[in-house]
């Protein structure tokens, strides 16, 4: 069976090829750059961008399955940039699998897109916490369409005759061993002495260390099909042990050989700054992202973790990682030359 990777350069991307492949697949990724990484794990590489219609369709020639894991993600950039790659590209990809036959896509989504600013989440279920109905960031918006629109393509007709079966994951934080963004980026800023919590950073949340993450995914993708228990429907995803923000991000930091951070803003001051911020950035405009915005002051400072039982009742998903091992993992991946 072939299987395609949507962005599968990428953190989590690559993590699915190697488990894909591990399980027997032949596994193709399809992203905007070469990557040698791909290259060394012997993965072909159909280069294309996901706004582009027909390349997402010769992306997907010859495909039985797709797992679509390329997002624009991020706090900040253009609304149009955001719509491109999050909604453009995820009706191109379902549009390719129509044309082109494939039965099921697995889609990595968010839980921001039930984020609804500083209304806590404790313990939530799929049931229980609805889509936001607004936003302050066009990352969590644009997901939010993707998603719906995944979910209802659920049974919808594809050529040769048959059905495409879809499903939506929303892992929450991912973090663990090949991550280039989020702890390169936490210990630049802890080094720069520009690293604060919000509020205290005693709110409480959920994180997914890397493979759990790509386990979920593996499982859900062995568990869809029409009629399936987890066929149209959207799951949160995480390690299942929420710890304070300021116990995460220390944790990274410790893995990473570096001090502790103590320092905190007020909530009020941290999404004042975010308002200017975003403002400043807007009208002057200002290069590269903005230290802060009201998106993240609420992200950092708001309670949101969730109960996984859904995903482990429909398709056997229990997190195999703990925290504590995953950091272990990370501390050692860290030291290593590269």
């Amino acid at each position: 069976m072939k299987i395609l990777v949507t962005g599968g350069a990428g953190f989590l991307g690559q993590a699915l090829c190697r488990g894909l492949r591990a399980q027997g697949y032949t596994v193709i990724s399809t992203q905007r750059r070469f990557s040698k990484a791909l290259e060394a794990q012997g993965i072909e590489q159909r280069l294309g961008d996901l706004a582009d219609a027909a390349q997402m369709l010769r992306a997907c020639e010859g495909v039985d399955a797709v797992f679509h894991n390329a997002a624009k993600a991020g706090h900040w950039g253009s609304e149009q940039s955001y719509l491109d790659a999050n909604v453009s590209g995820t009706m191109n990809v379902l549009a390719a699998c129509r044309e082109q036959g494939i039965t099921r896509l697995v889609y990595t989504s968010t839980p921001s897109v039930a984020h609804s600013g500083r209304i806590p989440c404790e313990g939530g279920n799929e049931q229980n916490t609805p889509y936001a109905p607004h936003f302050k960031a066009p990352y969590p918006r644009t997901k939010q369409i993707a998603e719906k629109a995944v979910l209802a393509a659920n049974g919808a007709s594809v050529a040769a005759g048959g059905s495409l079966s879809t499903v939506a994951l929303r892992p929450r934080l991912i973090w663990g061993p090949g991550d280039t963004n989020l702890l390169p980026r936490l210990v630049e800023r802890a080094r720069a002495g520009r690293l604060r919590f919000i509020g205290g950073g005693h709110n409480r949340m959920d994180t997914s260390y890397i493979d759990n993450a790509a386990d979920a995914h593996l499982k859900a993708f062995a568990a869809l099909g029409p009629g399936a228990a987890c066929a149209g429907r959207a799951y949160f995803i995480s390690n299942g042990e929420p710890q304070p923000v300021r116990e995460i991000i220390n944790g990274l930091l410790v893995a990473a050989g570096e001090p502790r951070v103590e320092a905190s803003l007020p909530f009020g001051v941290a999404y004042a700054a975010g308002a200017l911020c975003e403002l400043l950035w807007h009208t002057l405009p200002l290069k590269g992202e903005p230290p802060m915005t009201r998106f993240v002051a609420e992200q950092l400072a708001t309670p949101h973790w969730y109960d996984l039982s859904a995903a482990q009742r429909d398709f056997g998903y229990v997190p195999k990682i703990s925290v504590a091992e995953g950091l272990d993992r990370l501390a050692r991946w860290w030291r290593e030359p590269r």
